[in-house]
Formats: structure tokens, C-alpha cells, sequence
């Protein structure tokens, strides 16, 4: 195990650490410009050399467990948030309450605080980076046999996570004027390019590559991971503010400790041993994606909790890891 934690940690101290060093020198417009490279380029490759050698025998069974994970985690984190809230209230002397907790029908007209708190909260719990640090410790962890796996799992949760349930809670729960309208969300769908290349890339397994070509975008993957994680070592030198360090420590909990555990356990209970059960595990546990900060920006949530959130995840991996590898490994 110790040698697998080797190779997990490896990349990500490595890279993001590097990047934490480099970002007192790099100006902000780079840091733009790497991630539209990756977003454009970067990212759509990677999937598409995955997804050549993705095996769809499982049929749909991935995809509906990842969108089940999303679920089961949007539902914990209300029971947590209104329990939370439910507490501190009872502490509190009644005038306070009652000024404290806004009626129902002013809930549906007033964005308030504690609204975008609350989205913010949700997205914390149930956004992962399943694209970047989820393939990047798949693809250490995992024998390409079981690749395929990770590959749909991160393509579902970007799909239905990132591109669909997000944008309607940072839609519901932000405080920005602007209507988002339906049709602008399935612009945003239709125009990722990652799902474009992925499926692609399923259309032409058939098709076989000479041997240097093929070996030369496996080597391109490795570059694009590099070049990920350095960007997260960048963005996060710029995460700043604990406001809500209590809030996010919980949102942290839940994220890559109660949900991924919750997961393993149900996996073994339904015979999904192995290697195939430490994937669910490791993706249902990756940190808070960067993501969450675009849609804080958009839909004006609680930037602090959510940056508060990402940096919180990425040391409780680090912490976790040990714990999956000898649990469910």
C-alpha cells in the first residue's frame, strides 16, 4: 500500500506544489489562458484517448450510480445545513430567532445571505474534481482493465454535476438578477467540448492508430494531468478569506470522508469488490471542484466558503487516501 500511496501522492504534491511556488510569478492572465487551453484542448484529449479504450459493457450501471452519488449527497447536505441550523437557532433567545429565520414566502422573493450559503454549501458537498485529480489518481490506482470506470463516472458527473444540477442550485440560490434561462444551460451542454471528444473517441476504437501515434497521446494525457494540477496549485495561492472555515470544514467532512465511506460500504453490501469499488470510492471522494468558483462568480454565492471548501478537500484527501487504499482496495 505504501507504494501506491507513493505514486498517488507523487503527481499531486509534485505538481500542485509547483504550482503553488510558480504562482508569486505568473501573471493572472496566464493562468486564463492555461485553462482555456485545457478546457479546449487539454481536457477533450485526455477523454478522447480514454474513451478509445473504454469498455460500455456495463451499459448504463456507471453513469446511474455516479448521478445516484450526486443525489444521496445533495439530500445529506440539506439534512446537515437545516440540522446546523435547527441547532444554532435553539441557542439562540427567541427575539433572535424569529428575526433570524425569514418566512416561507420570503424565502421564494428575497435572496438572502444565508440562501447563498446554503447553495454554496451544496455545491461544496457534491461538485468533485473528478476530471482532473479523479483520472489523475485512477489512472496511478487503477489497472486500465478497470479504467473505464473512472472514465464515465468523471464524464457523467461533469455532464449531470457540473453542466446540469449545479447550474440549477447556483441558479436557485444565488443573488444574480439575471434569469437563467433553459436554453442558455443546454447551449452550455451541447458546447462542452469534453463530450464531444468522448464520444468521438467511443465511435473510433475501431479504428487502429500506428503504434507511435497512439503512443504519443498516451504520453500527451500525462502532459495534460501536469499541466492540471499545476493549475490547481496556481488557483489555490489565490483562494483567500476562512470566513466560514466551521461551514466548510463541514461541507469537507462530508465530501471526502462521510460520502465516500457511505459509498464503500454500500458497494461491498451490493458485491462490488475490488478494484472496480475503490473507484467509486476514489471519485466520490475527490476535492471540491474549481469549477465551484466559476458558478460563485456568476451567480454571486459565498466565494469564501467555496474556496474555503476546495483547499479544506485537498488536505483531507491527502488524509483519506491512506484509509481507501486499506479499506476498499
Amino acid at each position: 500500500m505504501i507504494e501506491n500511496l507513493l505514486h498517488a501522492y507523487t503527481p499531486l504534491l509534485t505538481w500542485i506544489g509547483l504550482g503553488l511556488i510558480l504562482s508569486r510569478f505568473i501573471p493572472d492572465s496566464f493562468l486564463k489562458l492555461l485553462g482555456y487551453m485545457l478546457y479546449w484542448v487539454g481536457v477533450p484529449l485526455q477523454l478522447f484517448v480514454l474513451a478509445r479504450h473504454t469498455d460500455l459493457s456495463h451499459g448504463g450501471n456507471i453513469p446511474a450510480i455516479a448521478v445516484l452519488i450526486l443525489l444521496v449527497s445533495l439530500v445529506l447536505a440539506l439534512l446537515i445545513w437545516w440540522g446546523l441550523q435547527s441547532l444554532a437557532s435553539r441557542k439562540k433567545p427567541p427575539e433572535q430567532v424569529s428575526s433570524h429565520l425569514p418566512s416561507k414566502s420570503s424565502l421564494s422573493h428575497v435572496n438572502s445571505p444565508s440562501r447563498a450559503s446554503l447553495g454554496s454549501f451544496i455545491l461544496a458537498t457534491i461538485l468533485g474534481n473528478t476530471g482532473f485529480v479523479g483520472l489523475t489518481l485512477a489512472q496511478v490506482l487503477i489497472s486500465p482493465a478497470n479504467m473505464d470506470w473512472a472514465v464515465l463516472f468523471s464524464v457523467t458527473n461533469n455532464v449531470v454535476g457540473t453542466y446540469g444540477i449545479a447550474v440549477l442550485i447556483a441558479s436557485y440560490f444565488g443573488n444574480r438578477q439575471t434569469k437563467n434561462h433553459w436554453w442558455i444551460q443546454l447551449r452550455d451542454l451541447v458546447t462542452v467540448p469534453s463530450l464531444w471528444t468522448f464520444f468521438i473517441g467511443l465511435n473510433t476504437q475501431f479504428i487502429k492508430l500506428p503504434a507511435v501515434v497512439e503512443s504519443g497521446l498516451e504520453q500527451a494525457v500525462w502532459v495534460v494531468i501536469a499541466f492540471a494540477l499545476l493549475l490547481v496549485g496556481l488557483r489555490m495561492q489565490s483562494i483567500k478569506g476562512w470566513k466560514n472555515f466551521q461551514m466548510a470544514l463541514v461541507a469537507s467532512m462530508l465530501k471526502v470522508v462521510i460520502v465516500p465511506l457511505l459509498v464503500g460500504i454500500c458497494a461491498t453490501y451490493l458485491g462490488v469488490i475490488g478494484e472496480p469499488r475503490l473507484v467509486l470510492v476514489l471519485m466520490s471522494g475527490t476535492p471540491t471542484g474549481l469549477s465551484v468558483l466559476i458558478l460563485a462568480e456568476v451567480y454571486e454565492l459565498d466565494r469564501s466558503l467555496l474556496a474555503s471548501s476546495i483547499a479544506l478537500t485537498f488536505v483531507g484527501l491527502l488524509l483519506a487516501l491512506p484509509l481507501w487504499l486499506f479499506w476498499f482496495s
